[in-house]
Formats: C-alpha cells, sequence, structure tokens
C-alpha cells in the first residue's frame, strides 16, 4: 500500500472524533445543568459540573440573567435565572404565575400515587422539611413526587437554607381544602400510629 492511495482506494475512512461535553459552548452546558436541577446550584458546583473555571462560570451566568430579562437584543423570557440561597436555579417569573395557576388547575385530576400520599404526609407532619430529609424519611428518592405535588399545588418552597441552599418545602391551602379542614392542627396525631418512631418520625417532632 502506497502513502499516496486516497481512502477510497483503501476502503478506509477515518471516523470523526466524538463531540465531547467539554468541546460544546460553555453557555449551552450550563444551561443544561440549570435546567434540571431541582434545587438551587452554587457557582463552585455548577464550575465543577460543566468543567469551566468558575470565573468563567460567572461571567456566563451574568449573560444569561441579562439575555433571559431581555437586556440584550432578544425579548425578555417567560423564566428567570434567579440566584436564592447562594446558589443559582430557572424559575417561572412571578407575573406569569396566574398563567401557570390557571394551566395546571385546568388539568384533569388525578389521583395520587401511593408513593406521592406517602410524600406528602411526610411533608405535612415534618414541615418545614428538606427534599433529602423526606427520601430519608422514605428510604428513596422523591425527586419526581416532589415535583409532582408543587405542580398540583399541594405543596410550595418556603425557604432556602442559608448554608445548605435546600429548598424547605411546606403544604399550601389547597392541601387544606382537598382534605376538608381548616388548618394543619387538625390533621390526626400520628405517633399512636407509628412504633417507637418507626420511618424517621420520632416522638419529639410529630404531634
Amino acid at each position: 500500500m502506497t502513502d499516496d492511495m486516497t481512502e477510497t482506494e483503501t476502503g478506509l475512512r477515518e471516523e470523526p472524533d466524538a463531540v465531547t461535553g467539554a468541546e460544546l459552548p460553555l453557555s449551552e452546558r450550563v444551561e443544561a445543568i440549570l435546567f434540571i436541577v431541582d434545587e438551587p446550584i452554587g457557582l463552585v458546583a455548577l464550575a465543577a459540573a460543566v468543567g469551566a473555571p468558575v470565573p468563567a462560570v460567572r461571567q456566563t451566568v451574568e449573560s444569561l440573567v441579562e439575555d433571559y430579562d431581555g437586556r440584550g437584543a432578544g425579548p425578555r423570557r417567560g423564566f428567570e435565572l434567579r440566584e436564592v440561597g447562594g446558589g443559582w436555579r430557572l424559575y417561572v417569573r412571578e407575573d406569569l404565575d396566574p398563567v401557570v395557576a390557571e394551566f395546571v388547575g385546568g388539568q384533569a385530576p388525578a389521583r395520587l400515587s401511593q408513593a406521592a400520599l406517602e410524600t406528602l404526609a411526610v411533608i405535612a407532619y415534618k414541615q418545614p422539611v428538606t427534599r433529602s430529609q423526606v427520601a430519608s424519611i422514605r428510604a428513596v428518592n422523591v425527586d419526581s413526587v416532589v415535583r409532582t405535588l408543587l405542580a398540583r399545588g399541594l405543596i410550595t418552597e418556603l425557604f432556602a437554607d442559608s448554608e445548605t441552599g435546600a429548598i424547605n418545602y411546606g403544604t399550601t391551602d389547597a392541601l387544606l381544602q382537598q382534605i376538608g379542614i381548616n388548618s394543619l392542627d387538625e390533621l390526626p396525631p400520628i405517633s399512636p400510629l407509628l412504633d417507637d418512631g418507626a420511618d424517621g418520625f420520632d416522638e419529639g417532632t410529630v404531634r
């Protein structure tokens, strides 16, 4: 085989190198992570996730904020990139909450799964409580269930922990209406139903 033979003549073709995440634009990589996180993510963690220096990620986040707010060439978006508890996360703009509420309220009602009911019970009795705390009590991942309960308007984000940035959840008035009570004080005591603080509940925190 001579050096001047073409790939057609040899029957061989050099495959192009696969595109890796690091080769994609930083703004796209940052957006991808922000799109999937359920809790605010700090710049250091975000930089580690996209494999880029923190200063570059900080500049990218600032550019995205301006872009979503319509301060550049494009229009304002229906969502915003907001800093909460030392981390960043995408949120629907507050002035569009009525639109989202109308959409969610107009969906055909569906029964909650057993997993959703159990998660809702933990939040109702332990609130304010973080997703990781709920997962610890139920011994399963509750990310998708929490999203479902948020979408149904049965729970809400109360506040972000000042140190960890973890979101604390609580129930809403919609839950009270659904189960026909006026306040959480009317929930039945759960302690008599448990055996010595089973499933992560303890007598000191549960009614």
